[in-house]
């Protein structure tokens, strides 16, 4: 069995359109899976942080935060906001953005360094996007994210502990200052093979014609190989 093609993905949790694209490219790996000859896929999500001046105990939601941390006037958050809602519903998303629990989110990269650990780290990155943009879940504090942790089939004490240690907190780094050295100025961005730079949510076939590409030319290089 052949290398899976590898997927890397930097984004913030309380990053709307991260959450937008991961569902988008979960369609494309789809659309391609499909196949009788489909590639395996590897999906690895790394830490970027959009907000890592938020305080920890913020209380409001990510409105509040825009209006009052960045200066952003309210007409121009409503129309941003609409245009988010309207393009995360054409995802299959249904976005409460005035539930939403704004949050700083250095913890809850942590724990999905964690999961990544526990070999979880899909599950437990979809369980804490729901939970902050469809839920109104709070995802700062080491509190609620111990909760997710188990509703994503984790261990809460080990959880827990891993947060409260800072275990994983280099790794969390690692991932920023990698981010720093691929360029990565805004999130989501895709590294797909080591080969191709996808950034922002692009819609599902965008990912899906680079997959094929991909898959084509690694069965083109090996039948050459054996000719």
């Amino acid at each position: 069995m052949s290398e899976p093609i590898s997927i890397d993905i930097w984004s913030d949790i309380a990053c709307p359109w991260c959450y937008i694209g991961k569902r988008n490219l979960e369609k494309g790996i789809a659309a391609v899976s499909a196949d009788a000859d489909a590639p395996q896929v590897s999906v690895t999500f790394h830490s970027y942080e959009l907000s890592p001046d938020t305080p920890l105990d913020y209380e409001g939601n990510s409105g509040d935060y825009f209006i009052e941390h960045r200066g952003m006037p309210r007409p121009q958050l409503e129309q941003m906001q609409q245009q988010v809602v309207a393009a995360a519903s054409a995802a299959g998303l249904e976005y409460d953005l005035d539930a939403q629990k704004h949050a700083n989110t250095a913890r809850a990269h942590e724990l999905i360094h964690f999961a990544k650990a526990q070999n979880r780290q899909g599950e437990m990155k979809e369980r804490l996007m729901s939970a902050y943009f469809s839920e109104g879940r709070g995802i700062g504090s080491i509190d609620d994210l111990t909760e997710l942790a188990g509703e994503a089939g984790l261990d809460r004490d080990a959880a827990r502990t891993a947060m409260a240690s800072g275990q994983f907190r280099d790794d969390v780094a690692a991932d920023k200052e990698q981010a720093r050295a691929y360029g990565i100025t805004g999130v989501p961005f895709f590294v797909i093979n080591g080969q191709y730079g996808i950034s922002g949510a692009q819609p599902p076939e965008a990912f899906e014609n680079v997959l094929r590409d991909l898959w084509a030319k690694r069965n083109e290089e090996t039948t050459a190989a054996a000719e």
